[in-house]
């Protein structure tokens, strides 16, 4: 078993940046694909960011690309998000998610069995 735990959201003026992390437990994280999706009120959870377990391959929604840097320390069983020039748009709860799943198949909240319980970020105008 994986337990995940987001940390490091909160307010923040539009044009401000956050580091969100996620730490695992239970077992290391160094061979799982690990992804950050976000959930708007109202709106369905949506794919932000994956990393494959060595952290060489990164894919960005369309959305974030530009303005968010994933990365992670499998030393310390963590994994960032890095998130720069946030919008109002931006504002959700943020959830890290992990499994043992090929990387192309990171992009689908459905493929992840293991998920933490999210950190809100609110970006204000």
């Amino acid at each position: 078993q994986v337990q995940l735990v987001e940390s490091g959201g909160g307010l923040v003026q539009a044009g401000g940046s956050l580091r969100l992390s996620c730490a695992a437990s239970g077992r290391t994280i160094s061979s799982f694909t690990m992804g950050w999706f976000r959930q708007a009120p109202g709106k369905e959870r949506e794919f932000v960011s994956i990393i494959n377990w060595r952290g060489d391959s990164t894919s960005y929604a369309d959305s974030v690309k530009g303005r968010f840097t994933i990365s992670r320390d499998n030393a310390k069983n963590t994994v960032y998000l890095q998130m720069n020039s946030l919008k109002p748009e931006d504002t959700a709860v943020y959830y890290c998610a992990a499994d043992q799943l090929p990387y192309w198949q990171g992009y689908d909240p459905r493929r992840y069995n293991y998920w933490g319980q999210g950190t809100q970020v609110t970006v204000s105008s």
